[in-house]
């Protein structure tokens, strides 16, 4: 058996990703895609953990920036992670793999509050932990949910998987044929040049605790596998670099 890269991840998946190509709500068949995923990294013996976030479902900006309450706006969006939360738990388990859901914001009917020891033992436990609620707090995004998560539980990595971008580019792939993909980048890099990796708040986080990304397409089956066994794919951010930023085909 391949030996995994790290023993213990954070895969972080943005609520569009549960969307697929609706681009809104859930689509079961892309989340059991990605818990077939999930369990063939799971049996590797890597430590898995999740946060998910809620932009199929509702997005914080979309509600202050037409005059909502910020912290409502927030805290809605907090709570629709919680929804993504259970529906990838649903998946997991459909596919015979033991999960909790943790939530920031307290809800013991339907799932655990977020407890660091309780959370490690039951990854100890080969159990996958899905981390809901984003931080708990409003103004925090569930990217730096995801980096403050990886750091508490002494993650190995923070695995990003995108929807249909294979990495971190200097300009839109999408609109620019030019774009130029990254191999490789440094933390600075990343606030330097405001790559649209994460917020400005969740990288430096990952970079004041020396925690790697790596940036990757979610859609191509098997790549989170394949990004725990350390193959070269998607954007490798900070952490066990060469301290050097490349560009593919530079």
């Amino acid at each position: 058996m391949p030996t995994p890269r790290w023993s213990r991840v954070v895969l972080k998946l943005s609520g569009e990703a549960l969307a697929g190509r609706a681009k809104s709500g859930i689509d079961p068949a892309v989340v059991d895609s990605i818990a077939q995923q999930v369990k063939e990294v799971a049996e590797l013996g890597v430590q898995t953990a999740i946060v998910v976030g809620a932009g199929n479902i509702w997005r914080g900006r979309a509600g202050y920036t037409r005059g909502m309450d910020r912290a409502t706006a927030d805290y809605m969006g907090m709570l629709a992670t919680v929804i993504n939360a259970l529906a990838l738990q649903d998946g997991l388990e459909k596919h015979g793999v033991d999960t909790r859901v943790q939530t920031a914001i307290e809800m013991r009917s339907i799932a655990e509050p977020y407890i660091r020891r309780r959370a490690i033992r039951h990854l100890e436990k080969g159990r996958v932990v899905i981390f809901a609620g984003g931080t708990g707090n409003p103004f925090f995004s569930t990217d730096t949910a995801a980096a403050l998560r990886a750091a508490e539980i002494e993650a190995g990595a923070i695995l990003m998987g995108k929807q249909g971008t294979d990495g971190v580019y200097d300009s839109d792939p999408r609109t620019n044929p030019n774009a130029r993909k990254y191999v490789e980048l440094e933390y600075l890099d990343v606030l330097n040049q405001g790559l649209a990796v994460m917020d400005s708040t969740a990288t430096s986080l990952c970079m004041d605790n020396r925690i790697p990304l790596v940036v990757f397409d979610l859609n191509v089956p098997g790549n989170i596998k394949r990004v725990v066994l350390g193959e070269n794919i998607g954007t490798f951010v900070g952490g066990e670099g060469n301290g050097q930023s490349s560009s593919a085909g530079s």
